[in-house]
């Protein structure tokens, strides 16, 4: 048997594509969705997706109770965050003006309504939604990976890191914005890679063989 994957269910993401892509990749090792801090605990690698509204999300963190089973994670073994399993790493977010878990320094804007015009001058939609490039920083999970491939995106906020050096990964849309960031142990993207066709198997699979 591999190792086991903690797939954190709090109530606010797409979790069984996300188990599905990972057992896709990974047939040797358990996925198990859960909500038990002793799970999370106790697995090899964690990943945090996440879908909807910020405020929601910390709101149901808390009432299950694994505020500090993420925290923990963050600080002991492969974590992954997906999507709001990224904002949330951060500090203050402008969506329902709450704060993260403040594991990363920075912020969690909305993208600006005045910069959001396309090249030609059109107006570009809010959420950020569809197909995207990412340009990348050098790390293992982009291994495999063509630079400026692209994924998966839904999204309104994005994040501000305080420090440019956990920026791994970037995008334009109206502006550049940060789409994936890394320190030590801890990878995570604003896209969906459980929706990116290969390039999004690959990272999953890059994550699931990673050894920071």
């Amino acid at each position: 048997m591999g190792s086991t994957v903690a797939v954190v269910d709090y109530g606010m993401g797409n979790l069984r594509s996300v188990a599905k892509a990972i057992e896709h990749v990974a047939p040797h090792d358990r996925v198990l969705v859960t909500a038990d801090a002793a799970v999370i605990a106790a697995a090899d690698r964690v990943v945090v997706p996440g879908q909807g509204a910020m405020p929601d999300c910390m709101r149901q963190l808390d009432e299950i109770g694994l505020r500090d089973a993420i925290i923990k994670a963050t600080a002991e073994k492969p974590f992954l965050g997906i999507c709001v399993g990224l904002q949330m790493l951060f500090g203050h977010a402008e969506e329902g003006n709450v704060m993260g878990l403040g594991v990363l320094p920075g912020r969690v804007p909305r993208f600006p309504h005045t910069a959001m015009v396309d090249a030609q001058g059109g107006r570009l939609k809010v959420p950020h939604m569809g197909w995207n490039e990412v340009r990348q920083q050098s790390h293992p999970l982009w291994n495999g990976i063509e630079d400026g491939a692209r994924f998966y995106f839904v999204h309104s906020y994005h994040v501000v890191p305080d420090q440019p050096a956990l920026i791994v990964g970037t995008t334009n849309y109206g502006i550049p914005f940060t789409s994936a960031v890394a320190r030590d142990n801890i990878f995570a993207v604003q896209f969906h890679p459980e929706k990116s066709a290969r390039d999004g198997l690959a990272l999953l699979a890059n994550f699931m063989r990673w050894n920071p």
